[in-house]
């Protein structure tokens, strides 16, 4: 389903591999590559750029478009399914394209994502969500928008048995989901995965301000508990209603449209 704004459009596509035919696939998986390639000197052979059907079955994908029609952005996330919780949303993938920055599509289509799938199936309840990154926009982001985050500041001094369980369902059955090493360590008190990304693509730089939060407390909270050089990601799980998903996406558009009065574009990072 399209939306249209001002200068974009955006589609909700929940599990295109279970609904789309092999034409419109193939079409989609094509544009999403073409999009990530402005971000990644390599594409990584992982979540929705993995392109086949079976990849794209458990995947809720937003999708925003040019006023041509030209995808210069996606966020992809994936259903978990996590034994004692139910289906968890890890929020996966998230790529703009370098000439579309400024417009604040990161939180749009995470917005977006999130609320609509919050009105197909949990409209009166919460859901919960995770989030595996060492991009600290990514992680500040989180802390912000989310409740109940475990580890963020003013978040739980510790975590509880769902926090638990979902991160022990990640660490067992969903590495691939989440791009972490097979033999990165998980830190169970810190919600850290050791040398989860050393010599790929996602590692990031402690000194790289291009992907740090503009809060600079949030940025030092989770820089602590990261070791850059090793590749070391930090596991974030809480939770959301459709309520604050309803109120992101306003404070979303009306940032929007402070930077669209304003004209001074903000930096976002190129993938999370």
């Amino acid at each position: 389903m399209r939306h249209r704004g001002r200068e974009t459009s955006f589609e909700y596509h929940e599990r295109p591999g279970l609904g789309l035919d092999a034409s419109r696939l193939d079409r989609m998986v094509a544009e999403l590559r073409t999009c990530a390639s402005h971000c990644f000197p390599e594409l990584p052979s992982y979540q929705c750029l993995l392109g086949t059907r079976a990849a794209l079955e458990d995947k809720i994908i937003t999708v925003a478009r040019d006023a041509d029609g030209t995808m210069i952005g996606f966020c992809s996330a994936v259903v978990l399914p996590i034994r004692g919780v139910g289906d968890v949303l890890h929020l996966g993938l998230t790529c703009v394209s370098p000439f579309a920055r400024g417009r604040g599509l990161t939180h749009r289509l995470t917005g977006r994502l999130v609320t609509r799938f919050l009105l197909r199936h949990r409209p009166f309840g919460r859901l919960w969500v995770t989030n595996v990154a060492c991009v600290l926009s990514s992680l500040g982001n989180v802390a912000l928008h989310f409740r109940d985050v475990f580890p963020a500041p003013g978040g739980p001094e510790v975590p509880s048995r769902t926090h638990r369980l979902i991160a022990e369902g990640i660490h067992l059955h969903h590495r691939a989901d989440a791009f972490i090493d097979p033999a990165a360590v998980f830190d169970g008190a810190s919600f850290v995965f050791r040398g989860s990304v050393a010599g790929t693509m996602f590692q990031k730089r402690a000194d790289d301000t291009r992907f740090h939060h503009r809060d600079a407390a949030l940025n030092a909270y989770y820089a602590a508990r990261l070791d850059f050089d090793a590749g070391d990601e930090v596991l974030q799980v809480g939770c959301v209603t459709l309520g604050d998903g309803l109120a992101a996406g306003l404070r979303a558009a009306r940032s929007a449209l402070e930077r669209g009065l304003s004209g001074r574009p903000r930096l976002q990072g190129d993938a999370a």
